[in-house]
């Protein structure tokens, strides 16, 4: 069950008043103050490409536990920053149990990079305290690159009040963090008490590992929207189970089956493009900060624009993960290696593992459907682009991918799980609608004064 309970009431009495009297006691002169739009973005692109090397090697770090991690990284940045953005609002008030009030202090000098070193030094060694010890000094080595430079550029006055406002807005989204059912999963993602239904209708592990369920009760935890697990963001349930040859659920799976007997070089290279799979890669949801990050680096956005995409961004695949997961568990469907082992072909393997956890939606469908509605928000409808995530790899063929717009690139992702034989189409094409509709829940958020 949600945790509606733990309303949370946060007042961070920071202050803003950017304003100083002059010997006239009836005039007031402002301070000058740059908003966030004056600045670059690299403070952002390089904590999150830190971020990324964090989620392939710190344990745990499965794909839910990583799209939560982006989540709370991502809105702790916008609401840090926020008041650096003339023309944005605080986030408070419009996600689940967070009301939230930012104030600068009277009379002070912000520099917003400062605030955003600050705020994302502090919420990565917070989601990544059980790294390695050489990744630990590399939080705090970055974190230490820009306070050294911007102590220099801005003095120490500018800088403290700087600092305090990132690491006080870090806390307090913390805080808030740890009631929504998530709190330590990395740890645990395979919890001991999950016993799931018994039945040929049903998901059991698979080969290779068999491992058990993964995060059976994430679609418990909190979202950031609730339409984001309601409405037209939930989907209908999956083709009823059957062997009978005529039914959709035996035609779809005699798909799969067809489609990985006869897969093309260039589909064997989408299904490993997309795959992403944890301590390889940063998970599907890096996949999508990865593409985020880069677009930011190539446009040469500002810092206002930076924070907000990645908070909508982070919003929507984290929200994803809990509505995908939601459905999986309350249908438990079966995957194609098992329908196809007990019904067509015992001697039969996929393209790629098996994840453990239900069939119905998919994940990737769910979050790439997100990722594409926002980032079709932010930068075009007809924004071309190339995904460079894999272009250093050598264990695939990771030469970068071009796409004509986000939808093209969503299909495409959707897509590889049919390939590597581990999704029907029913979880690929409904999963895809179920994530658009999150991206658009994520978009309808009014930020505008």
């Amino acid at each position: 069950m949600l945790k509606n309970k733990y309303l949370l009431v946060f007042a961070l009495i920071l202050v803003l008043s950017a304003c100083t009297k002059d010997n006239d006691d009836d005039i007031v002169t402002p301070i000058a103050q740059n908003g966030a739009e004056a600045y670059d973005a690299k403070v952002v692109t390089e904590w999150y490409d830190l971020i990324k090397t964090l989620t392939i090697q710190t344990p745990g770090y499965t794909p839910p536990v990583a799209a939560r991690a982006f989540g709370y990284t991502s809105i702790a940045l916008y609401e840090a920053v926020v008041p650096g953005i003339p023309n944005k609002v605080s986030l408070s008030g419009k996600l689940t149990d967070l009301n939230f009030s930012t104030q600068l202090e009277q009379n002070k000098i912000y520099h917003w990079p400062t605030v955003a070193n600050a705020v994302l030094g502090r919420m990565t060694e917070y989601f990544y305290a059980d790294t390695s010890e050489d990744r630990l000094k590399a939080i705090a080595g970055l974190e230490e690159k820009f306070d050294t430079a911007f102590l220099v550029e801005n003095g120490s006055d500018v800088h403290e009040v700087s600092v305090n406002l990132g690491k006080d807005v870090a806390n307090a989204i913390l805080a808030w963090s740890e009631t929504d059912g998530g709190k330590d999963a990395q740890f645990n993602n395979f919890p001991n008490d999950y016993v799931p239904p018994v039945g040929d209708q049903f998901w059991v592990p698979t080969a290779p590992k068999f491992q058990s369920a993964l995060q059976p009760y994430w679609g418990s935890n909190r979202p950031f929207l609730m339409s984001n697990i309601t409405g037209g963001a939930r989907p209908v349930p999956p083709p009823p189970f059957s062997v009978d040859e005529s039914s959709v659920c035996y035609q779809r799976a005699l798909e799969v089956y067809n489609v990985v007997n006869s897969l093309t070089p260039d589909q064997r290279d989408i299904a490993e493009f997309w795959s992403d799979d944890p301590v390889t890669t940063a998970t599907p949801p890096g996949h999508s900060i990865s593409i985020l990050n880069q677009l930011i680096k190539e446009n040469d956005s500002r810092l206002d624009l930076a924070a907000e995409a990645f908070a909508k961004l982070g919003i929507g695949i984290s929200d994803a993960f809990i509505s995908c997961w939601k459905i999986k568990f309350e249908t438990n469907y079966p995957r194609p290696i098992t329908f196809i082992n007990k019904h067509i072909d015992a001697d039969w393997l996929p393209v790629l593992s098996t994840p453990p956890f239900p069939e119905y939606t998919s994940g990737h469908s769910v979050q790439s459907g997100a990722l594409a509605e926002i980032m079709t928000d932010f930068f075009g409808e007809d924004y071309q682009f190339t995904d460079r995530t894999h272009e250093n790899r050598t264990d695939i063929n990771g030469t970068p991918r071009k796409f004509d717009n986000f939808y093209e690139m969503a299909e495409e992702a959707a897509l590889s799980r049919l390939y590597g034989g581990i999704h029907f189409q029913e979880a690929i094409q409904l999963g895809l609608d179920q994530g658009y509709q999150i991206g658009k829940n994520v978009n309808d958020l009014n930020l505008d004064k």
